[in-house]
This record gives C-alpha cells, sequence and structure tokens, in this order.
C-alpha cells in the first residue's frame, strides 16, 4: 500500500497567500493580456465548461483527436469528482524490471490546491495502465499542501527516487514553482514509497536573499545518463526571485528565468533521499540566459531538454520569449556550455517559429544512444496564432509540429532541421475542470522512451488527456540527407 503522507497541516496550503493575489497571478498566466490600444483585438478564450454531462459529452468527441496509439489516463469526472481534470509534466521511463512506468502531476487544473504527484505503471509495454496513485500532495484541498513537478531517477539496482518540489505554505515568484526539493523512494518497483526527506540543493544569486524563503526550479525533462561516467544529468529553470529582479512588464512571461544544470553524483549508492550529492552547472553569472525583447537586462530563458551527439558533445535546446527557441553545446558532459544561439533550421538559413512555450527536442534512437537522429516539436509560429500574441500562452500553444533532424559534423549548429511536418492539432475544444473554460494549449510536458527500436512520444493534449503516440522512421522519409 502507498504510505500516504500529511506533515500535520491541515490548514488549506493557500493559507498565507491572499486570494486576491493567487486569481491575479492565475488570469496572467492563462488568460489573454489585454492588447494595447491600436493593436488588434486577441483571440477571445473559450465559453465555460457547464458541467460533468458537457464534459462528458467533450470527452468523447476529443480523446483521439491527436491520433495517439496509446492512451494511458482518461480522467473519470463526476459532480462529486474533479479532482484529476488537471494532468502535465507527463514523464515514462523503464523500470529495470522491464516496465514502462510514470510520474506526473496532477490536479483539479494546474496550481490548485489539490495539486499532486501520481505514479503509474504498464507491464504490457503501454497498452493498458495501473491506476494512478497519489505517491506526494494532497488529494483534496485541505488535506495538505501542494506537491509540483516530480521527475524520476532509477538506480542501478532499480530503486526509483522521485523528487519533486514540495510547497511550504509561502511563494515567491509564483504560487505553484515556490517550494523546496524533496524525495522519496521505492524498492518494489512502486508498490510502496518512503517518507519524504529534504534533498540539499544550491542556492543561486537569482533566488530571494531572504534564505528560509524556497527557491522556484522546475525540472521540465526527465534525468538522462549522460553526466560523466553516465551519471544523471538534466537541465533546470530557475525563476529569478522578484525581490532580486523585478518583472518589467504586465505578463508573466517577462519574469527573469536561467537555465542550470544538475549532475546526481550518487544515486546508484541506494542513499536516502537527504543524502543525494548534486553537483551544479552553469549557475549564478554562468547560467544560460536570452534576453526578453524589449529588456535586454531581463533574461525569458527556460525549459532545457538535452541530446547526446555522436561525436559525444552535448546539445540543448530551450525555449524563449525571443520568438525562436535556442540552443547551446557542451563538450564536457554537461560541466560547462556555450553561450545560447537562436535556433536555426541550419547554418545560415532561417530561424525556427516558436513562442514561450515547450520546444523539446528527441533522439530517436535512444534518449542516450547519440544517433544522430532527432525530432524537434515546436508550433512554427513565433506566438501570434489566430488572433492570439506571444502573451496569450493559453491560446497559442498550438498546432504541433515534428522536425527531422539530423547530425552535421563539422557544421557551427551541431543539428540541422528539415522542414516542419504537421504533427497534430484539435478543433479549438477545450478540456479541464467544469466551471472552468478549460485549456486549449497542446503544449508538451512530455518525453520519450525508446524500446526495442520503437520510439514513443508520451504527451498531454491540453493538460488534460495523457496519451503516446509512435515516432516512426515514416517521419524521415524523403527529407534532407
Amino acid at each position: 500500500m502507498v504510505n500516504r503522507r500529511d506533515y500535520g497541516e491541515r490548514a488549506v496550503s493557500m493559507r498565507n497567500i491572499s486570494l486576491l493575489k493567487l486569481l491575479t497571478l492565475l488570469a496572467a498566466m492563462a488568460l489573454p493580456v489585454a492588447p494595447a490600444s491600436g493593436q488588434a483585438q486577441v483571440a477571445t478564450r473559450p465559453a465555460v465548461i457547464r458541467d460533468a454531462e458537457d464534459l462528458a459529452s467533450r470527452i468523447e468527441k476529443q480523446l483521439k483527436i491527436t491520433r495517439p496509439d496509446y492512451i494511458v489516463y482518461v480522467p473519470r469526472v463526476s459532480d462529486q469528482s474533479v479532482s484529476n481534470t488537471g494532468n502535465e509534466h507527463f514523464l515514462v521511463f523503464d523500470g529495470l524490471d522491464g516496465s514502462l512506468m510514470a510520474v506526473w502531476t496532477q490536479s483539479s487544473a494546474e496550481s490548485q490546491p489539490d495539486q499532486h504527484i501520481v505514479f503509474a505503471r504498464s507491464t504490457d509495454e503501454g497498452r493498458t495502465w495501473s491506476e494512478p496513485r497519489i505517491i506526494a500532495g494532497p488529494k483534496k484541498a485541505g488535506q495538505g499542501r501542494i506537491a509540483s513537478w516530480g521527475y524520476p531517477l532509477v538506480s542501478k539496482s532499480g530503486r526509483i527516487y522521485v523528487l519533486y518540489s514540495q510547497h511550504i505554505g509561502k511563494h515567491d515568484t509564483f504560487f505553484h514553482t515556490t517550494g523546496w526539493l524533496h524525495g522519496i523512494y521505492s524498492d518494489d518497483n512502486g508498490h510502496t514509497w518512503s517518507q519524504p526527506q529534504n534533498v540539499p540543493i544550491l542556492r543561486s544569486i537569482n533566488d530571494n536573499p531572504d534564505a528560509s524563503m524556497p527557491p522556484n526550479i522546475i525540472c521540465w525533462q526527465k534525468p538522462l545518463r549522460l553526466g560523466k561516467d553516465g551519471r544523471y544529468l538534466a537541465g533546470i529553470t530557475r525563476w529569478t526571485s522578484f525581490a532580486v529582479r523585478r518583472n518589467p512588464t504586465r505578463s508573466w512571461i517577462s519574469a527573469d528565468s536561467r537555465v542550470e544544470f544538475m549532475r546526481f553524483e550518487n544515486v546508484d549508492e541506494n542513499p536516502e533521499p537527504q543524502d543525494l550529492k548534486i553537483a551544479w552547472f552553469a549557475t549564478n553569472e554562468n547560467a544560460l540566459a536570452v534576453p526578453f525583447p524589449g529588456h535586454p537586462e531581463v533574461s525569458a530563458c527556460q525549459e532545457p531538454s538535452i541530446v547526446k551527439l555522436p561525436d559525444g558533445r552535448l546539445f540543448c535546446v530551450m525555449r524563449t520569449s525571443a520568438g525562436s527557441p535556442f540552443w547551446s553545446q557542451s563538450k564536457d558532459a554537461g560541466e560547462t556550455w556555450t553561450r545560447p544561439q537562436r535556433l536555426l533550421r541550419r547554418d545560415g538559413g532561417e530561424a525556427l517559429q516558436h513562442p514561450l512555450s515547450p520546444c523539446p527536442i528527441y533522439d530517436v534512437g535512444g534518449n542516450t544512444a547519440g544517433s544522430g537522429r532527432y525530432v524537434l516539436f515546436i508550433h512554427n509560429h513565433d506566438g501570434h496564432y489566430q488572433g492570439a500574441g506571444p502573451t496569450d500562452t493559453g491560446l497559442h500553444r498550438r498546432p504541433v509540429y515534428l522536425l527531422p533532424g539530423r547530425f552535421q559534423a563539422g557544421a557551427q549548429q551541431p543539428v540541422w532541421f528539415d522542414e516542419p511536418k504537421f504533427f497534430m492539432d484539435h478543433d479549438g475544444v477545450s478540456l479541464g475542470k467544469p466551471g472552468t473554460p478549460g485549456r486549449l494549449d497542446l503544449a508538451l510536458y512530455a518525453s520519450m522512451t525508446v524500446r526495442d527500436g520503437k520510439a514513443v512520444l508520451w504527451y498531454p493534449d491540453r493538460k488534460f488527456f495523457l496519451l503516446g503516440r509512435v515516432i516512426g522512421a515514416e517521419w524521415f522519409e524523403g527529407t534532407g540527407k
């Protein structure tokens, strides 16, 4: 049986946050910003989902619209149960026992006081999945403080660690990003879990000067064994405290953010979570930064994904507010990184267009293979989409295009991409908690597995359904050489 934690804090987790401040934050992150005088009207947000019956009818029509090959999770919704209608940060990974395993962040809607981490497992290559179990955070609002953005590490002996951001009742930059790093583990393939422990992390010059305030860190992609001697390496987004650097605009997308990297030094020794050792790279003044348009003193550089190149270098792609993804490379297994550059189709080619939305790159030969064949996912526009603008992140994060990529030895940009190929979209119907407008975005808070040569993208659809889709060789046919 899964152990349930409740740190004795029965008060609602948002006790210390004024309702007005929270509503203002959520509105800024999810809804359109009013256009300035003389600008074109932005797209309107979707109509409110009336009730459970309305949502059920949408589920029936929308479940397969993105053409999934695997259906991992479909929320079961009734008027009494709405704590499972938000599903994101979906990380599928290989269990040492041969199973597929997954952790994700679940809630009634993103950053609500019922946000928690769940675990599920498949023993038939993803065709069917166990019922998700809550392994951290509250099932319902008021049953503890939220837990968010969990990610897995599997030791060579099979111990499964899940690390996550644990809210403590006060927030700094954003409510749902402020938290201490906590960790739990399972030695029986996820059937039972340890009690949580705090995992020590490096503080930054970009954190709040008050050392009692947790940092704002998200590890978006699962750590991979790309570091020195096969150690787990991951990129992170560290949001700068507003006490250090104020947001220069009214939109959340201009809040200062930078990319760092962490390497887990002793996972294979099976330590207690509190004894995990993390080495940090590209920190403080060396953190990767990309200037926000019109405000060069501010960086908007977030959500790194990393692939290995055939010559051993690491290639990292990051989302920005500059209308394109940016890239960096490392020649020493992730310890030092080059200054970020705008991502082009190829040397001397056009810039790829993409707003501030996840833009993952994956190796179709395997997460650590260095195969030289990659897939990049973008929206193929710079944030201006169907009347929406760059600040309208709830509206413009679609459709999704796939770009086949290939290693180019001797090139300045070591991965070149073919023309964008349409991958998926929906028909403009929102999904989410009844009584809210729901979500339209196809933001890829996703992951990839490659088993027996089959690459599968595991993705959330509108942060509601959790699905999988095979990335076959046909995506590379009749394209670049």
